[in-house]
């Protein structure tokens, strides 16, 4: 009930900010009311910016907070047992071992029987 009947107040630099830009902005045979319209469209513009980036940095804030957070307090580490069972190593390697020097064997012959 209170925020809706409160107006959201206006700081005076805004309104100053505001005003110096309309009016340096103002034409010639511009009324002092359409220069004070402009003022106003332009302090909104002002307030929007203001809001948006205040959002950008609560935003930020709560990242910042969160990824403190997790750096602060680390996840608990898990005991990982090493299960050694006893994995014998596979005959594959093996048998391509002795296929490649076969291989080598054979082609060192023909190429000696070829001489």
């Amino acid at each position: 009930m209170a925020k809706s009947s409160q107006k959201k107040r206006v700081s005076d630099q805004t309104k100053e900010d505001a005003m110096k830009i309309a009016l340096g902005t103002q034409k010639p045979g511009q009324t002092k009311e359409q220069t004070r319209l402009i003022a106003q469209g332009i302090q909104k513009g002002i307030e929007q910016y203001k809001k948006k980036q205040s959002e950008k940095k609560r935003e930020l804030d709560k990242k910042l907070k969160k990824a403190s957070a997790r750096i602060a307090a680390p996840e608990p580490l898990v005991d990982t047992v090493a299960v050694t069972d006893d994995v014998k190593p596979g005959k594959l390697p093996w048998v391509l071992l002795l296929l490649t020097w076969i291989g080598f064997a054979v082609y060192f012959f023909k190429s000696m029987m070829a001489v």
